[in-house]
């Protein structure tokens, strides 16, 4: 007889239905797992990301929902209105702390989302003391010291210690999953992790397929007109450096290109930088949008953007680029030329790369592609290619379900793609106080 799947539990600070950021991948792996016949808990918070607010309807002490087949637990948490220092920092220590007081009902591999690095260091003592012949899985979405350093918001002794703490965590996992190979050099050379516990395993776009897209009505809707339409969707943090941007839109209104820079999206900086740019003809802000809305958005525009504050290049992949992979859309990514997403939009051959913070470049470039339809058509059909051959959903939930399986002692499994299998999907939730 068969012996049943492994029991997973899955503790990340980020769940849908936020969806931006780590969420996506989070809730995807967890569906996934499910369908793969692994029943699967996730531990999480109160979704809050990225306006940093907690959405209406939550923010109980323990509320319990079945997803799509995944029992999910949210506990409450600080969640600070300006998470930066030592306001964020409690924000983790405080998800850390609920963790240690709940449940986590035996399971057979536990999977630590990071970041949050404080947090999944809490859980991993737990794990360590209360589950020490249950293999533990850091997930690597981004490398947290890394991204102090690159991003100049840590050094000295503060960087010091999260080093030495995210050295501690990966270093006492049973696997390390990251999603680039570069990130596995890192992991390796920077901390010590010996590569045969490191495993690649890629993100893919969260969007559904989107349905063809009326564009010029999508326009439309949106305000556009026939200008070069340049959208930066997701995040507007630190990390993403966006005065660059604003930048950018202002030396296009004084030089009357027929230009518009839009800022999709919502983020702990998104209100510094509306003021900032409150008056150029050139910008416009965008409030988050449902998937449709989103995937209506990318496909209209002309020209889709990733910017990274300078000196970012190793500390992550944007998870923005797998969804802008989807739309047959070119991708204009300002950042390190050396950098990990400059490798990766260079990869796919899907778009252009110009050096981070220099809003003129970024203008021009802007310019040139949009002067060009049959070069944006070629990068944009490429990057679809890209998206569905090397980022494929399917073939990263099977490798990632295929390493839970062997670590659990299940020997050699078949890693082809696996029939799904019949799940719950109700969405019913209860909640306690």
């Amino acid at each position: 007889m068969p012996r049943p799947s492994p029991r997973v539990t899955v503790l990340g600070l980020n769940y849908p239905p936020e969806h931006t950021g780590i969420s996506p991948y989070t809730g995807a792996m967890a569906r996934g797992l499910v369908r793969r016949g692994h029943p699967t808990r996730v531990v999480t918070t109160h979704p809050h990301y990225p306006n940093w607010r907690v959405t209406p309807g939550y923010g109980q002490w323990s509320r319990r929902e079945h997803l799509d087949g995944v029992h999910v637990h949210r506990v409450k948490h600080y969640v600070p209105a300006r998470p930066v220092g030592m306001r964020r920092l409690l924000s983790e220590v405080s998800y850390g702390a609920r963790l240690q007081t709940t449940r986590w009902h035996s399971p057979d591999a536990i999977v630590a989302v990071s970041p949050a690095l404080i947090s999944s260091t809490l859980a991993t003592l737990r794990a360590k003391t209360l589950n020490r012949s249950t293999p533990l899985v850091v997930w690597v979405q981004d490398l947290y010291s890394l991204g102090l350093t690159e991003t100049g918001q840590g050094g000295g002794t503060v960087l010091r210690i999260m080093r030495t703490l995210e050295g501690w965590l990966l270093r006492n996992a049973d696997r390390v999953v990251v999603i680039h190979d570069r990130f596995a050099t890192r992991v390796h050379e920077d901390f010590g992790v010996p590569r045969e516990r490191i495993e690649v395993v890629r993100n893919w776009t969260h969007l559904p397929p989107s349905p063809v897209i009326d564009v010029a009505a999508a326009r439309r809707e949106l305000g556009w007109g026939d200008e070069t339409v340049i959208l930066h969707a997701g995040n507007m943090g630190v990390k993403q450096g966006l005065d660059n941007v604003v930048s950018a839109a202002e030396l296009a209104a004084s030089r009357g290109d027929k230009v518009r820079f839009v800022l999709l999206g919502g983020g702990s900086d998104r209100a510094r930088l509306e003021r900032l740019g409150r008056g150029i003809p050139t910008l416009q802000f965008l409030d988050a949008l449902d998937d449709a809305g989103f995937a209506a958005a990318l496909g209209s525009a002309d020209v889709l953007l990733v910017n990274e504050k300078a000196g970012v290049s190793e500390m992550a992949v944007p998870s923005k680029l797998t969804s802008y992979f989807s739309t047959g859309r070119p991708v204009l990514a300002a950042t390190d030329p050396t950098g990990i997403t400059a490798d990766e939009v260079r990869a796919a051959d899907a778009g252009v790369v110009v050096a981070a913070g220099h809003p003129a470049n970024l203008l021009d470039a802007a310019l040139a592609l949009g002067a060009d339809p049959d070069r944006c058509a070629r990068l944009g059909a490429n990057g679809r290619r890209y998206r569905e051959t090397v980022l494929d959903e399917e073939a990263a939930i099977d490798q990632f379900s295929a390493m839970i399986m062997r670590l659990c002692g299940h020997g050699s499994v078949d890693e082809s793609p696996h029939e799904p299998t019949e799940v719950p999907t109700s969405h019913e939730a209860r909640s306690t106080v």
